[in-house]
């Protein structure tokens, strides 16, 4: 075969030519027996191209993962995804679809590199100021897909690995953590409800079951008549009611699941304000003659239930509490009180978080609150435990040194 140069009187290797325009192609046979080539402006950078493919050839990468985007191979997870619960693949494909599809979603998978994650990540922080939470599944999803790109060789390691370590380290000191009432919070907000002076009158029972419980808001809307034994004074949690858009266009709707790990499914003891609130429910439907008219995935009779005997969910009792917070903090102020005690905005699951905190304080075990709040893992626990219990020793000691200045004053 004769030698080629290109107008600078370089020789050119097998597969490569220089066009009339100046510009240079290399051309070779795929594994898969397809004819490829790639152009570039300079010899120089044409060959540092070659050498990524025949490294890409000998580590067995595909040639198409410069042509195949992260969005064409998340459909293909999609498609092969188990051993996950409904609701969460749905979680899943909400989370991609609403951030990550129209960004480095539709970027070719064999090009993506670790950056380009990172920046993304960093802009979902900084730009749409989601917190670390939503990113953290979003992180979930991506990395899931990306995976699946190691194991069908498009790309030779997962360039998602460790980001989201780095991003919490990154982020930890901007992330407010979650709150719990104090003390004071929460019997101002119960003692609230609990006026029948109030609108808000008949979200008494709900809000105190989930302040006395720490069951999460899916839980206490699947509760049925015949989950609780009031007798025993004891409430099983064995299922969960879930809300979310199909968007494949079945619309919104209600399912029933069993807990997400095995240790959500628990039984949890009464405390008397707690059954006092069963009860207070109880009367509330009896005498406005409601009653559960839904059955969901074979389940019916909810204990917590609509004006028009549905089932609660949790954007509905969010709303309620934005309401609650608003009319009952007017009403703190009204008094004219110097420093009254004001409810700061907190959601459903802050209820959860209180109650943790009230069994902290206690001095409950760790292992029956991990128990009781159907936690799979203890360190879950331990997160919140060593925060509260820091601060629980803070207080304590300040208490120690007021008392200690109050002996020395005397």
């Amino acid at each position: 075969m004769a030698k080629r140069y290109d107008k600078k009187h370089r020789l050119l290797k097998t597969g490569e030519t220089e066009r009339a325009d100046g510009y240079y192609v290399y051309r070779w046979t795929g594994q898969d027996g397809k004819r490829r080539s790639v152009t570039a402006g300079t010899l120089e950078d044409l060959r540092r191209k070659e050498e990524e493919i025949q490294k890409d050839i000998s580590d067995g990468i595909r040639m198409d993962a410069r042509t195949v985007t992260v969005n064409d191979l998340f459909q293909l997870w999609k498609q092969l995804k188990r051993g996950i619960k409904d609701n969460t693949l749905q979680n899943y494909c909400y989370m991609y679809t609403q951030f990550v599809a129209e960004d480095i979603g539709t970027m070719p998978v064999g090009k993506l590199k670790r950056s380009d994650v990172k920046r993304f990540y960093n802009k979902m922080a900084e730009d749409r100021g989601l917190k670390i939470a939503t990113i953290d599944n979003i992180h979930s999803v991506l990395h899931q897909v990306l995976q699946m790109a190691v194991e069908d060789s498009y790309v030779r390691t997962n360039v998602s690995d460790n980001l989201l370590k780095e991003l919490k380290q990154t982020y930890h000191a901007k992330e407010k953590r979650k709150e719990a009432l104090t003390m004071p919070e929460q019997e101002l907000f119960l003692d609230f409800l609990a006026s029948e002076k109030t609108p808000y009158h008949h979200w008494y029972p709900i809000f105190t079951v989930m302040v006395g419980t720490g069951m999460r808001v899916g839980e206490i809307c699947a509760l049925r008549w015949e989950d609780i034994d009031l007798e025993k004074g004891v409430i099983s949690v064995n299922h969960t009611l879930v809300y979310y858009d199909h968007r494949d266009g079945n619309g919104c709707y209600y399912n029933i699941h069993t807990p997400k790990t095995r240790a959500g499914q628990r039984k949890i003891p009464m405390t008397d304000e707690v059954k006092d609130a069963f009860l207070a429910e109880k009367a509330y439907q009896e005498y406005n003659h409601l009653h559960c008219k839904v059955v969901v995935d074979g389940f019916t009779n909810f204990i917590f239930i609509n004006r028009f005997g549905g089932v609660q969910r949790q954007g509905t009792l969010n709303k309620a509490l934005r309401r609650i917070i608003r009319d009952c903090n007017e009403m703190q102020l009204a008094k004219g009180m110097g420093e009254p005690v004001l409810l700061p905005n907190f959601s459903c699951h802050t209820l959860r978080h209180t109650f943790i905190t009230r069994l902290v304080e206690a001095g409950v075990n760790i292992k029956v609150i991990q128990e009781l709040c159907g936690h799979a893992r203890s360190d879950v626990t331990l997160d919140v435990y060593t925060t509260v219990t820091k601060e629980l020793k803070e207080r304590e000691f300040q208490h120690f040194q007021e008392k200690m200045r109050e002996r020395r004053g005397r």
